[in-house]
């Protein structure tokens, strides 16, 4: 099919429908390719029609930090000293670029999702 910009729900409902017939695709293929594009016409679609809320960096990693089962001390791998730890989680420190990248790859987030605390 030739996509082209989504402009209805009922053109939103046909590429969403798509795209998740092609998620598995093999890299370096047509539907690898057009599982790209469909990603990108989605996006677009879902960000001029839908108004996400914004995260909150700390209810996330507290959020994750529950589902885990992990305690402040186990931040200190990825934050650095106790202290650190405790200002980050009380918001009286912010979180750096480093912290945000750690971050991601311990509670397998969107590191962006670090980088927009309030």
């Amino acid at each position: 099919m030739n996509w082209k910009v989504l402009k209805t729900e009922e053109d939103y409902n046909k590429a969403s429908i798509r795209m998740m017939e092609l998620f598995h695709a093999e890299p370096n293929t047509p539907e690898s390719d057009e599982l790209d594009l469909l990603i990108v016409l989605i996006k677009d679609y879902d960000e001029k029609h839908y108004q996400l809320p914004e995260l909150d960096a700390l209810e996330v990693i507290k959020i994750k930090m529950q589902e885990m089962g992990i305690k402040a001390k186990d931040l200190e791998t990825i934050i650095g000293s106790k202290g650190h730890v405790s200002a980050i989680l009380s918001g009286k420190r912010e979180i750096t670029l480093k912290m945000a990248q750690k971050l991601k790859n311990y509670f397998g987030i969107p590191a962006d999702v670090f980088l927009h605390s309030a």
